[in-house]
């Protein structure tokens, strides 16, 4: 604890932060916010109000802190930390400059000459945006002077600057290095011609800057008038042509990004008898290599799109990229020889694993909790077969008055996962953390499946309807061995579209109703297999001979009453019966 600057601060938000833990409280994440930014900082305070300024600290911890403080002090015979105010302080630091007396101080100022301070050129630190945006507009003629656009700027300053012009550092912020760009026309260093497409040049002034950054650099490259470069062609057409922005997607990479179609609906699986048998593949160690598959949409920001798959290849890890159906990353097995597995009718040459990771920033799931979003994507993740499901929460910065409002509704999620769906919960700080996991993930993978036998269920007697009933008999017979499919019929299997029968169809119509879950979804499904068998369940209702009143009465329990055996979360009341009744029922 010395090596923090407040080492009793730090040493009692981490108790309580334990306490907490301890008793399963929401206050967990507060106390985790004001712990970590307590050892991050580096000032050292004279009163414990003084955290305030602190993430995760407000008015109630900071009073928390100063009745222990002051205690602390009773129990040792300490002096008492008084709280400095800011007027006090800066009444201090005026009397300390002032010790010189009044008449000695009005002498030196009439004996001491005025100085006429000299106007510096503003110069941008080196490898800032500013620095990145004056050297790409000092590539242009200066007699004449010539112009260039937003987009022809940032692809010249890009490699002088060490952040992006297009996304920010930080995916909370909105900030970007084009930012400089409005100091630099601020201090006159650039001219902004407006009207139609905004176009940029340097002033005199700029290119005085521009001469000073290029002679720091390499003094023998700057011509006397001009920084053209000697080529026929303007610097920006010859980025342009080079940089091949303009080319079209190839066919391989089309291929790649489609979600095969192959897998029959096939028929209702009621018990053991109807699931097919098969002698499966098995696949010996050596005979594969493991790969981690990520989602071409699994990106930092939507306009740096490349940066969890270079982190990754920097870590060792070199990650197949794919359109996934489910999830954001998989691992899969390569066989290193794919006819082995045509001869044997499983197309492709790649059996999915039984892992699979749904990452989610905090922000982004509080949303998904608001929208229902989440619910489907959880029962989807449920239904898919695989074992291990890591759900992945990403913390963001996030306002303490914001995430306090959902803080419980994201425990209780969290416990609900964890509990009730046996899903595995991982959460990080920030995406450098989460890539981190994943690469650790993926090399515990590998050695974990180097000396293992695959069990592959072939392709041709998958269909939609047995894939999750055969696998639950074959986890019953053989409950020490996993078996796994290729990837193209898992990402067939589960594709939202694709292979979307009627009975999954009405299921997710059926939680679209505010307050019916997966598992009460499901319930219903049992009862009544189709949207028309529900519906004629309530026409019925009104071809009997009662009277209108005790129809409707009948039709707003019809749910409640068929499923009032069940408990717990699936358990159905009066109240949600009636809705569902308004919704599919009422004519």
């Amino acid at each position: 604890m010395s090596n923090y600057a407040n080492p009793l601060l730090v040493q009692w938000v981490g108790e309580w932060l334990e306490e907490a833990r301890s008793r399963n409280s929401k206050g967990v994440q507060v106390y985790k916010k004001a712990y970590e930014s307590l050892k991050a900082n580096p000032i050292q305070f004279s009163h414990p109000s003084e955290a305030k300024q602190l993430t995760g600290f407000g008015d109630k911890l900071c009073a928390r802190l100063t009745a222990k403080m002051e205690k602390f002090c009773q129990e040792n015979n300490l002096p008492q930390s008084k709280r400095v105010s800011r007027s006090s302080q800066n009444k201090r630091d005026i009397t300390a400059s002032s010790d010189v007396p009044e008449e000695n101080e009005s002498e030196m100022r009439e004996s001491q000459p005025k100085k006429t301070r000299k106007s510096k050129t503003y110069i941008p630190q080196y490898r800032s945006g500013g620095y990145g945006l004056i050297l790409a507009l000092a590539t242009l003629c200066k007699d004449p002077p010539a112009y260039m656009t937003k987009q022809e700027a940032i692809s010249l300053a890009q490699p002088h600057c060490d952040s992006s012009y297009t996304a920010p550092c930080d995916p909370t912020k909105l900030y970007t290095a084009w930012n400089s760009m409005k100091i630099l026309t601020d201090k006159n260093l650039v001219h902004e011609k407006k009207g139609g497409t905004r176009k940029y040049s340097l002033t005199s002034t700029g290119w005085d800057c521009a001469r000073s950054i290029q002679n720091y650099i390499d003094p023998t490259q700057i011509p006397e008038n001009s920084m053209v470069l000697t080529s026929g062609k303007s610097t920006v057409e010859n980025h342009a042509q080079g940089s091949g922005l303009t080319s079209k997607p190839t066919m391989e990479s089309l291929k790649i990004n489609q979600i095969p179609d192959f897998i029959p609906i096939g028929k209702e699986t009621n018990s053991a008898s109807d699931l097919p048998n098969f002698t499966p593949i098995i696949l010996e160690p050596g005979s594969f290599s493991i790969e981690m598959v990520l989602d071409t949409r699994e990106v930092r920001t939507i306009r740096d799109r490349d940066y969890v798959e270079k982190e990754l290849i920097n870590r060792g890890i070199k990650p197949l990229k794919r359109v996934m159906a489910l999830g954001d990353v998989t691992w899969v097995a390569k066989i290193h020889d794919p006819t082995r597995l045509s001869n044997q009718s499983i197309e492709g040459g790649e059996i999915i694993l039984d892992y699979i990771v749904e990452r989610k920033r905090l922000d982004d799931l509080i949303a998904s909790i608001k929208d229902k979003r989440f619910h489907e994507q959880k029962f989807r993740l449920g239904r898919s077969g695989v074992k291990n499901v890591i759900y992945l929460i990403e913390e963001i910065s996030m306002s303490t008055e914001i995430y306090q409002k959902m803080d419980e509704a994201v425990q209780s999620i969290i416990a609900g996962m964890q509990a009730v769906n046996g899903f595995f919960v991982k959460i990080t700080q920030k995406i450098d953390e989460t890539i981190e996991y994943l690469a650790s993930l993926s090399k515990a993978l590998t050695e974990k499946y180097a000396k293992s036998l695959l069990h592959v269920i072939p392709t041709t007697v998958l269909t939609a309807t047995n894939y999750l009933p055969l696998l639950a008999q074959k986890s019953k017979e053989e409950p020490g061995t996993e078996y796994h499919i290729s990837y193209p019929a898992f990402s067939c299997l589960m594709s939202k579209s694709e292979t979307l029968v009627l009975r999954d169809l009405f299921l997710k119509m059926l939680m679209c109703t505010k307050g019916v879950t997966g598992e009460k979804a499901l319930e219903i499904q049992k009862r009544w297999k189709t949207p028309f068998e529900l519906a004629r369940a309530y026409r019925n209702i009104e071809m009997e001979n009662i009277s209108s009143e005790e129809i409707k009465k009948k039709q707003l329990q019809l749910i409640s009453k068929n499923t009032n055996h069940l408990v717990g979360r699936k358990k159905i009341g009066q109240s949600l019966s009636a809705t569902i009744y308004e919704i599919w029922g009422k004519s």
